[in-house]
């Protein structure tokens, strides 16, 4: 059986023996054939909130925050309908990228997310989560961290949050709330939160909001930002909008998550040998930190012992020099990683998905097929897997005729789940 990979810009076709394979993949929702149509609808007609239009006056200060490089969200069709919506250029708007902890976006990838038009006519910004200037406190995290917002964000008198909503490995589902906490937050109010107790709670996984102390310090860190506008769309595998969810951040998201549910989140009868994944290709895929989203959905049905095998490109590798790639360096195996971020008043930038793929790693072998050289890997506890299809015809043999295998070829697009 050939099965084509998300991976990179393209597809990494791998075959597989079709008698002794299970795919996992999202129930397939077509997209909306007025996708346009369908925003500026739900923009007027939204869910717990009055029409955005209503909310907004000639002096209103509006602050969008939009997804950055690394996510899928097609911004370059939504923010231009949205700013048309809004009337057009108006010194007035700010858009704001949630970067969260990324690295900052250049000019060009600006340019690429919102299209060149949106940059040369709208004041466009990163967040800056290092910045004390760039901050305002809004309260503290539980452990008593500063909550630190972005000044635009608490400064406007109506923010507007866009993204999309798929699951999310921690906080549930991506989009809603996240995109101000931690989109739009201090870097320090952020490794509160994605501290080593929260991410380590049960509770902390895909498809679970409320009940996810998580997730529900997201939410109370944001609502502190003031009154919300979201506009979430929700993605097929072609990224065609098949839905959009408008209005109250927590009342439109709520809605957006249980759609995002039914199509993404698919039940399976007993955990399996070899489990192949993606990080959901390009631009999910851009470097090792973000796949471990991937192999966090993979993990949820590979037996425990057993292989997990991720394709993700990486095309910007780890990426080198950045704080998980120092994290992973520094220890000399995944046991010691899992001991240094227990270890009290121990805090590293980015140490949630170091943490996350240490616990994925307890449970499994874990591989990569991707464009970061084999010494890279090794140093970050990983094994290569050069040729997938050959390393799973060589596993079955060694475990038997009842050995089987999932594949999750859109990777954490589709979570599965044991009955």
């Amino acid at each position: 059986m050939k099965v084509n990979l998300a991976y990179g810009s393209g597809h990494l076709p791998i075959e597989v023996p079709d008698n002794r394979t299970t795919v996992i993949k999202p129930t397939h929702i077509d997209g909306l054939a007025e996708e346009k149509t369908a925003v500026l609808d739900a923009l007027q007609n939204p869910i717990g909130s009055q029409p955005l239009l209503e909310r907004i006056s000639p002096d209103t200060k509006v602050c969008i925050a939009f997804t950055d490089i690394t996510r899928a969200t097609p911004n370059d069709r939504i923010i231009p309908w949205l700013l048309e919506h809004l009337g057009g250029p108006n010194d007035n708007i700010t858009l704001l990228n949630q970067l969260g902890t990324h690295r900052p976006n250049t000019r060009a990838e600006l340019e690429k997310i919102l299209t060149p038009e949106v940059v040369a006519n709208f004041r466009v910004l990163n967040h800056e989560p290092e910045n004390p200037e760039a901050l305002v406190q809004v309260g503290t995290t539980a452990d008593g961290t500063p909550a630190l917002l972005n000044r635009h964000i608490i400064e406007a008198d109506l923010r507007i949050i866009t993204g999309f909503i798929e699951p999310h490995f921690f906080a549930g589902f991506s989009g809603g709330v996240k995109g101000i906490m931690p989109g739009c937050a201090g870097l320090e109010t952020v490794m509160s939160n994605h501290g080593e107790k929260n991410i380590g709670d049960p509770q902390a996984t895909f498809g679970i909001t409320e009940g996810n102390p998580l997730w529900e310090e997201l939410r109370d860190i944001a609502l502190k930002a003031g009154p919300s506008f979201v506009l979430n769309v929700t993605l097929n595998e072609q990224r065609d909008i098949t839905n959009v969810f408008a209005g109250d951040i927590i009342e439109a998201h709520k809605a957006g998550c249980a759609f995002v549910k039914n199509s993404a989140m698919q039940r399976v009868d007993a955990p399996f040998d070899i489990v192949v994944t993606t990080n959901s290709g390009y631009p999910l895929d851009l470097n090792l930190y973000q796949g471990v989203k991937g192999m966090s959905a993979g993990a949820r049905v590979v037996k425990k012992g057993g292989t997990l095998i991720l394709a993700a490109e990486c095309r910007e590798g780890v990426p080198s020099g950045s704080p998980i790639d120092d994290l992973l360096r520094s220890a000399d195996s995944i046991e010691q990683i899992l001991i240094m971020l227990s270890t009290p008043g121990f805090i590293r930038p980015e140490q949630w998905q170091a943490q996350t793929q240490a616990l994925v790693q307890r449970k499994a072998e874990v591989l990569v097929h991707s464009l970061i050289d084999e010494k890279t890997l090794r140093a970050c506890h990983l094994a290569p897997c050069p040729d997938i299809s050959a390393e799973v015809a060589r596993r079955l043999d060694a475990l038997g005729s009842n050995a089987r295998v999932a594949v999750l070829p859109q990777g954490p697009l589709t979570i599965p789940y044991l009955a």
